[in-house]
């Protein structure tokens, strides 16, 4: 799972880099004893996540699509109004 810097820009698993190590600051002989500090390195200068992602060009869809498209509407409500029950007037 990729880390969610931004819309549209993520950094992957292999660039982040997590270590263990000793923390700082106030807790007596636990702290030189227990890594419980966590670090997470990442290398920004070899990063695949400095490139950005190339932009979609918007496209119509062929003409032979949009028929189909159409017969394929034009075919369920056939199907569907044979499925009706029969009306009085029909």
């Amino acid at each position: 799972m990729a880390l969610a810097v931004a819309a549209g820009l993520e950094i992957p698993d292999q660039e982040l880099a997590l270590s263990f190590v000793r923390a700082s600051g106030p807790g007596g002989q636990n702290v030189n004893k227990v890594a419980t500090a966590v670090q997470l390195r990442y290398d920004l200068e070899h990063s695949q996540a400095l490139i950005a992602p190339k932009v979609r060009k918007a496209t119509k869809p062929t003409r032979a699509a949009h028929q189909r498209r159409l017969e394929g509407k034009a075919r369920l409500h056939r199907t569907k109004r044979l499925r009706r029950a029969p009306h009085w007037d029909d």
